[in-house]
């Protein structure tokens, strides 16, 4: 394993009390040693993505999300799945993090994906979505475990803490493994 790595870590929840950012929290408190989890609370301050800003300065949160997603080794998304899909949130900051084209910021920048949901399905719909969207913009993406939360109702209390158990915190350190392997697979050549 390199040594200490920085994953950014993106929910795709606004809600205070959201499952997404708990689950996120969870995983930051599962990291091994030498692995740091840097929770972004910023998607909110995202102006709404028009081709138009890209020819004046740079929106300071723009920039600001762009520039932590450069000095990451790689990017965690928990994302809740709304009408099958992704937040409209969520959506916004990728439509700014897959500009200018070529270039962009996720462009080969390994991401891990995971979600929680009071469903019985979990994100799953929500995920295949997303790992499209990743796909396209040509982030390479852990491909297990797939950690798809449902009933997470019950799994979270009133604040958004995981209420831990045995099996869901097994997947979570098993997709941090796999994020630092697929890291290591796609560090520069000047970094190992």
């Amino acid at each position: 394993m390199t040594s200490d790595l920085t994953f950014l870590a993106l929910s795709g929840s606004l809600r205070s009390s959201s499952h997404n950012t708990g689950l996120l929290r969870a995983v930051q408190n599962l990291a091994p040693h030498g692995v740091a989890i840097d929770l972004y609370q910023g998607l909110g301050r995202l102006p709404f993505f028009n081709e138009d800003l890209e020819e004046g300065p740079e929106p300071a949160a723009v920039a600001d999300l762009r520039r932590r997603v450069r000095e990451a080794d790689g990017v965690i998304i928990a994302t809740p799945e709304y009408n099958s899909a992704i937040p409209g949130v969520l959506m916004n900051a990728l439509d700014w993090l897959s500009r200018p084209t070529g270039q962009h910021a996720l462009r080969h920048k390994p991401v891990a994906v995971l979600g929680a949901s009071p469903s019985q399905f979990g994100t799953a719909r929500g995920q295949l979505v997303l790992r499209q969207i990743l796909h396209r913009i040509q982030a390479p993406v852990v491909a297990h475990p797939e950690v798809t939360v449902f009933q997470s109702h019950r799994r979270f209390d009133a604040d958004g803490t995981f209420s831990g158990d045995d099996i869901t915190e097994s997947l979570l350190r098993a997709l941090l493994a796999e994020l630092v392997t697929l890291t290591d697979l796609h560090a520069p050549a000047d970094a190992i």
